[in-house]
């Protein structure tokens, strides 16, 4: 018994040595801990480089130009030819028409005239016919003339345009020791609600896309059209930027946000900037839009109005008199 006891228990001590696992050898070889930690310190200074990257870019990048450009590829890249126009036409809008009277003529009034109304035929030529503004672009949506998304993609190349062309400007400027450009400001005292700015800019626009409709729709100049038309815009623009001055003037939502976030740094926080610059600008459109079908006919978001064209009707009466 005593050996049958003996044997049993030396068994199990056996089993139990094979079952128990040996013990983990703490710490590792020397050559394995060296080469996890040289991995670790690789990893380290890919990720510190990408953040001293990511300061750079955050420093120098403009609040909300990421999200612009993010809207290039819309609809799979379809309006992204609409976006470029807009973008490479806004730069040129800017440089072109804000330059008079800061870098060139700035002790001749005639001349500055002459160099806004080229900059404005120019920027046109070279940058596809874009909208450069973003109540243009409501307008030509209200009227059909672009889809939702076209329109979006355009208004947000137009932002992306003026994002980086004021900067880039006073790099320029810098660089060459010209004049600061300025932009369209208002001052939000004795007026917080922008509510005569609003008023500024919502006559200036009102009269913008009236002007628009007539010289690019209604009349035509023949062999010339394009450089005629162009040519009595830029005129109508500068005429509306000296007589309506209370909102900058910006007649151009675009140019009121971008100056704004470029001067500043940051988003405007006022409601007063985004009812002068925003709201009446694109309630002007909207307006224009209606009492241009009201006289040429056609629809305004898709639905008839109740009365007009106007245009039609007088054509008829036309017609009935010369029988």
């Amino acid at each position: 018994m005593v050996v049958l006891t003996s044997a049993v228990l030396a068994c199990g001590l056996k089993q139990i040595q094979i079952l128990t696992p040996k013990p983990a050898v703490f710490p590792p070889p020397a050559a394995e801990w060296s080469e996890c930690h040289q991995r670790n310190n690789k990893t380290m200074v890919f990720f510190t480089l990408l953040s001293s990257l990511f300061k750079q870019a955050y420093d120098v990048t403009p609040p909300g130009l990421v999200t612009c450009l993010a809207c290039a590829y819309i609809g799979s890249g379809r309006y992204f030819a609409a976006y470029r126009h807009e973008f490479i036409g806004t730069l040129l809008m800017i440089g072109f028409t804000f330059s008079p009277g800061k870098w060139i003529g700035q002790d001749a009034l005639m001349v500055a005239w002459i160099a806004h109304m080229c900059g404005v035929v120019a920027s046109d030529k070279i940058g596809g016919g874009p909208h450069v503004n973003p109540a243009v672009t409501v307008s030509m949506y209200a009227l059909g003339k672009c889809s939702y998304t076209e329109g979006l993609v355009r208004i947000m190349g137009a932002m992306a345009g003026g994002l980086v062309a004021f900067p880039l400007y006073s790099v320029f400027a810098d660089k060459l020791g010209l004049t600061q450009l300025g932009g369209p400001e208002f001052s939000s005292k004795d007026d917080e609600d922008g509510v005569n700015a609003g008023f500024s800019e919502f006559v200036a626009v009102t009269l913008l896309m009236i002007m628009i409709y007539v010289l690019n729709w209604e009349l035509n100049f023949g062999k010339y059209h394009y450089w005629i038309k162009q040519t009595l815009t830029a005129v109508g623009i500068r005429y509306l930027i000296e007589t309506f001055p209370l909102a900058g003037p910006a007649i151009n939502p675009m140019l009121g946000t971008t100056w704004y976030i470029f001067s500043k740094g940051a988003f405007p926080d006022e409601i007063g900037h985004y009812f002068t610059y925003w709201v009446c600008p694109f309630v002007a459109a909207v307006s224009a839009s209606c009492l241009y079908a009201v006289y040429a006919g056609g629809d305004v978001f898709g639905q008839k109005l109740p009365f007009g064209p106007i245009k039609g009707d007088a054509a008829v009466s036309s017609s009935k008199k010369n029988k």
